[in-house]
């Protein structure tokens, strides 16, 4: 089984990361501030302005560690990959088989039957353990409607079906979203969704988590060599990695929305901690960013038994494992793939 290894995140805006001999450097006004081992890293996540040497990408992407760039809003903007990795006949059959209408839907049917499933779970959670504070009733009562669309997902034919099916679903899910924030009520008010750029703090925490976590979805792909790029869900378009959309689709409830409504109701962030753009658009300081970055590693190094695998693994592997059976399915050594259900 893969270990789960560490990722560097830079918050500062005006660190410039270079190379030097092997290991990585940080400088701040042209000082070294940081030095770290390449070999302690599997991943750097860049929030920075000034950027990154030339010779760091070419020992990162030589070495298979990932190099990613993202906004501020925590919208992604570039990746260095180095080659490709993987049997070439294994992306051969991903590409055959995302041509087939048929195939791609009974794919897609499980990513969202994963996503609605643990959907369901962070509504029955905060049920379960805080019926006083919340409308018990109306919460059920999309937490029932989730369970019907769960059973008609199994009847749908086509992509289009299952995406008009799964929007449906969304619109309810967030429509209760509120209900499930239970601190810092005034500070963090949600409304509906809203992405590029965010227009509340709760929409700022969820887009930024969604980039991280889409990040780590596609290094886990590339891993067990499959091509992030190419979907069965979320249809092609160059530039998206619409598998690692698909993929995302059942871990976005457990990796993203339960760790907002955490941050929130366990008063880890504040509204204080939040900015607002002449755009209108809403992002983090550097404090809060800090934060919330380290609350995902905790999160990440948390312990769980894997619902298909029967075996403990770290939190942060979820992507990883899901990856590895998706191929394991795509070669032909699994009947189906069977989509991670958060217990």
């Amino acid at each position: 089984m893969k270990h789960l290894a560490n990722v560097l995140y830079i918050t500062t805006p005006e660190s410039y990361l270079m190379l030097e001999g092997e290991s990585i450097v940080l400088r701040r006004d042209n000082n070294p501030a940081l030095s770290i081992p390449l070999i302690n890293l599997e991943n750097i996540v860049c929030f920075n302005y000034q950027g990154v040497s030339p010779a760091l990408m070419g020992a990162c992407a030589e070495r298979n560690i990932g190099l990613s760039f993202i906004t501020p809003y925590g919208r992604f903007l570039a990746r260095v990959s180095g080659r490709v990795k993987g049997n070439v006949l294994l992306r051969k059959k991903q590409y055959l088989l995302s041509e087939d209408e048929s195939q791609s839907t009974t794919l897609a049917k499980s990513f969202l039957t994963g996503k609605l499933y643990n959907a369901r779970k962070v509504i029955e959670r905060v049920i379960r353990d805080h019926a006083l504070l919340v409308d018990v009733q109306e919460l059920k009562t999309v937490s029932t409607s989730l369970k019907q669309t769960l059973n008609i997902l199994q009847k749908c034919e086509t992509r289009s079906e299952l995406m008009a099916h799964e929007g449906n679903s969304a619109r309810e899910y967030f429509g209760v979203f509120n209900q499930l924030i239970l601190q810092q009520q005034d500070e963090f008010r949600f409304e509906e969704r809203s992405r590029r750029p965010p227009l509340d703090k709760v929409n700022a925490l969820l887009s930024f988590f969604y980039s991280i976590l889409a990040n780590e979805v596609v290094t886990a792909l590339e891993t067990v060599g499959l091509d992030p790029y190419v979907g069965f869900l979320h249809t092609d378009r160059p530039g998206r990695p619409s598998l690692a959309l698909d993929l995302m689709e059942e871990l976005r409830p457990v990796f993203a929305d339960r760790l907002v409504l955490n941050l929130i109701n366990r008063k880890q962030v504040s509204g204080k901690g939040f900015i607002q753009k002449e755009s209108g658009g809403i992002l983090m300081d550097d404090e809060t960013r800090k934060a919330v970055l380290n609350a995902w590693q905790e999160r990440k190094k948390e312990e769980i038994i894997h619902p298909f695998l029967k075996e403990k693994i770290s939190f942060g592997l979820i992507p990883y494992v899901q990856a590895l059976l998706l191929a394991r399915h795509l070669r032909g050594d699994l009947d189906a793939y069977p989509p991670f259900f958060w217990s």
